[in-house]
């Protein structure tokens, strides 16, 4: 995957989403991850975002399902395995987290969670539709042993009007 598009993805996918577009990075979300409701679920998104930009690997192997994928933009599929490699390469270092800082700077957003039972599905748009590069997600998540895991993400380009 090119690194413009990666930083595009994981920006997009997770976005804005402990902090609303205030521009910096949360710490670790203090938040409950494992009851049944909208706010687990967020705060189980936010910290798979600081998971990736840290290279924590090991929740993010607890948290994506083995069938995981993500289709990006392009239409690109990219499976539990790649997303893991790709974190290990941010371990150590706070390059894919100043860039996920700098464009959470330009694409706020608002997640909205819908749960039917044990399916959440969170989506959202990154920034407006006058701002390049707007994206709209959305995360499947499965309530599985007291914990929410990721099953799938979609996410589309929005044409800047």
């Amino acid at each position: 995957m090119r690194k413009s598009q990666r930083v595009v993805w994981c920006a997009a996918c997770f976005v804005a989403l402990s902090m609303f577009g205030s521009g910096t990075m949360a710490a670790p979300s203090t938040m409950d991850e494992t009851t049944h409701d909208a706010a687990a679920v967020i705060a189980t998104d936010d910290h798979w975002l600081q998971a990736e930009v840290s290279g924590d690997t090991a929740y993010l192997a607890q948290l994506l399902l083995p069938s995981y994928r993500s289709v990006s933009p392009d239409g690109s599929v990219h499976p539990r395995a790649a997303i893991l490699a790709h974190a290990a390469k941010n371990r150590g270092s706070d390059q894919a987290r100043r860039q996920v800082e700098a464009w959470r700077k330009t694409h706020p957003s608002h997640p909205s969670v819908v749960i039917q039972g044990d399916t959440a599905v969170l989506s959202f748009q990154a920034g407006d539709a006058a701002t390049p590069g707007v994206v709209r997600s959305s995360d499947i998540f499965v309530y599985v042993d007291g914990h929410w895991r990721a099953l799938y993400s979609q996410h589309s380009a929005v044409p800047t009007k």
